[in-house]
């Protein structure tokens, strides 16, 4: 076994996962609880940036950020069952990994914004931090289902990955 998620990118993405979640299911229900986990989903990150330059080698951008062609052909090949296997993430996930983050800075922001006295009542804040909420629901899906798709096709479970850390080592056509 290989290790490539280190402890921090771990946390990261379990507490995302448990700060969207609690933001999710509380947005009036408990107002104060729903703005805290929106902060930690804000540091989150925030973190996760400083460590995409600063990390191990598998956290960094570098290693997982592709251009735009290079994901389009990933993708193309996902539908032909030809992908290769990533050890890291794979362009597909890494393209995934940028808009996760994306979402949730801007739903982490707005939600700053509607505690401020410019910004209180403003329906376009509301309205973006809403959108965006709802729009980063469907980026989770579909990134659970590829989750699930890479872990069938690849025959590797990668939630257990994200758990402990470790995948198999590099065979023939992988990629590392």
């Amino acid at each position: 076994m290989l290790r490539v998620w280190d402890p921090l990118v771990r946390i990261f993405h379990w507490s995302l996962v448990a700060s969207f979640g609690l933001a999710w299911f509380t947005p009036r229900s408990a107002e104060n609880l729903h703005q805290w986990a929106g902060y930690v989903a804000g540091a989150l990150v925030v973190m996760r940036l400083a460590w995409g330059f600063l990390g191990t080698p598998y956290a960094r951008f570098s290693q997982f950020v592709h251009a735009p062609n290079r994901v389009a052909r990933y993708l193309l090949a996902i539908l032909t069952g030809r992908e290769a296997r990533y050890i890291g993430h794979n362009p597909a996930g890494g393209m995934m990994v940028l808009a996760l983050m994306t979402g949730m800075a801007v739903i982490s922001f707005t939600g700053w914004m509607m505690t401020t006295d410019a910004y209180f009542g403003e329906d376009w804040v509301q309205n973006l931090h809403s959108l965006s909420a709802h729009g980063l629901l469907l980026l989770i899906f579909i990134h659970v289902g590829g989750v699930l798709l890479a872990s069938v096709r690849h025959r590797e479970n990668l939630v257990r990955a994200m758990i402990s850390g470790q995948k198999r080592q590099a065979g023939a056509g992988d990629t590392a």
